[in-house]
C-alpha cells in the first residue's frame, strides 16, 4: 500500500477581478494531479511560485477540499476520514507562525502534546527526546522569544513530531533560514529518513531537494510535468555543458540573438546582488565561449568572469519548466 496517494487531484478558487463590471474567474490551483508515495520514502514536490505545492499539501492534510478527484493517506480518504488522516500525519509550514513565544520550548511541547491527549506517563521522557532529535537539549527551558530562527524550525519539527506520526509534511522547512541552520534543520529531516518516515517535502532549494529526496514530482501550473529520481531528472540535461558569464544587465537583444544560436539548447537569467548571470545550456562546452562571447559584445554588454560546469538538478529544473512556459498558453 502506497504511503499517500493521489487520481486526477482537483482543487479550484474563484475570484473576483475587474471593477466596472466585476466578474468571477475560476483558477484551477491543482489540475489531474496523480502520485504514489511509497512507505518510507522521502517524496520531493518541487514547482515555481502558485504551481500547486502548498494547495496540495494542504488537501493532503485536509486544510482544503478537494474539488475532484482522490487522495488517501495510509488508505484513508482524506475527504472521508479526516480524523483518521490527522492522528497518521504530522505537518510543519515554513514560518515562525504555531508557536508560543513567551513560553519555553518545553512549555510549548508540553502544550500541544496535551492537545494530542499524550498521557503524561510519557510526555516529558517524549519530549525531553524530541528536544534531542531536533538539537535543542539543554535549550527546552528557554522562551522561545530568545530563539533563533533556526531554533524555531526545529522545535516545530519537535511538535509535529510529538504523536509519533507515520507520514510527515514539511513545507519549505528551511525557508528564510541562514546556511547553518538550514544546514541543521536538512541533518534532522535525514535523521527522520533514518527513522523510516514517509516524508513530503516541498522546497525550491534545489540542492536540498538532490540531497535529501529519493524521487522528485516537478509540478506547474498544477500539473506533474515531471517524475523521476534527482539523477533521473539530470539525466534529461546530462549531455549538455552549463556557461555561466557575469553581466551587470543583460539586454534582451542578447537573450533574443543567444535563443536563435544553433549551439544553444537554453538560455537563462539568475539575479545576483548587482550582476546577473547569463546561463547557456549547450551541447558543445567550452568550445562555444568564443561564440557567446562575441554575441556580448555585439549587443552592448559588458562580461565579467566565465565558468563551465557540468548540469545540476536545478538546470534540468529550469529547463522543465522553461520549456513548459515558452508553449502557447503554458501548455
Amino acid at each position: 500500500m502506497a504511503a499517500i496517494e493521489t487520481e486526477r487531484l482537483k482543487r479550484s478558487f474563484k475570484i473576483t477581478v475587474g471593477l466596472f463590471p466585476r466578474r468571477t474567474k475560476e483558477i484551477l490551483a491543482v489540475d489531474n494531479l496523480t502520485l504514489s508515495i511509497k512507505e518510507g520514502e522521502l517524496f520531493g514536490l518541487l514547482g515555481p511560485n502558485g504551481a500547486g505545492k502548498t494547495t496540495t499539501v494542504k488537501m493532503l492534510t485536509t486544510l482544503l477540499l478537494p474539488t475532484g478527484g482522490t487522495a488517501r493517506v495510509l488508505g484513508h480518504d482524506v475527504f472521508a476520514s479526516p480524523n483518521e488522516v490527522r492522528k497518521r500525519i504530522g505537518f510543519m509550514y515554513g514560518g515562525e507562525r504555531g508557536l508560543y513565544w513567551r513560553l519555553s520550548g518545553f512549555d510549548n511541547l508540553r502544550y500541544f502534546a496535551s492537545l494530542y491527549h499524550i498521557d503524561r506517563r510519557v510526555k516529558k521522557e517524549r519530549i525531553e527526546y524530541l528536544l534531542e532529535l531536533v538539537g535543542l537539549n539543554g535549550r527546552g527551558e528557554e522562551k522561545v522569544e530568545g530563539y533563533s530562527k533556526g531554533m524555531k524550525q526545529r522545535l516545530h519539527i519537535a511538535r509535529t513530531l510529538l504523536h509519533d506520526p507515520d507520514v510527515l509534511f514539511l513545507d519549505e522547512p528551511t525557508l528564510g533560514l541562514d546556511p547553518v541552520g538550514a544546514r541543521d534543520l536538512r541533518n534532522v529531516i535525514m535523521n527522520l529518513q533514518a527513522e523510516r518516515k514517509t516524508i513530503l517535502l516541498t522546497t525550491h532549494y534545489m540542492f536540498e531537494a538532490d540531497a535529501l529526496c529519493d524521487r522528485i514530482a516537478v509540478i506547474h501550473q498544477g500539473r506533474v510535468i515531471a517524475q523521476d529520481t534527482p539523477s533521473g531528472l539530470k539525466k534529461n540535461v546530462r549531455d549538455q555543458s552549463v556557461v555561466e558569464v557575469e553581466i551587470m544587465s543583460v539586454p534582451r537583444k542578447l537573450l533574443e540573438a543567444l535563443q536563435q544560436q544553433s549551439f544553444v539548447q537554453d538560455v537563462s537569467i539568475q539575479d545576483l546582488d548587482q550582476r546577473q548571470v547569463l546561463r547557456v545550456h549547450t551541447p558543445e562546452g567550452a568550445d562555444v565561449i568564443g561564440r557567446i562571447m562575441d554575441l556580448i559584445h555585439r549587443c552592448g554588454a559588458t562580461a565579467g568572469r566565465v565558468v563551465v560546469r557540468e548540469p545540476t538538478l536545478e538546470d534540468a529544473y529550469i529547463q522543465l519548466v522553461g520549456s513548459i512556459s515558452r508553449q502557447p498558453n503554458g501548455s
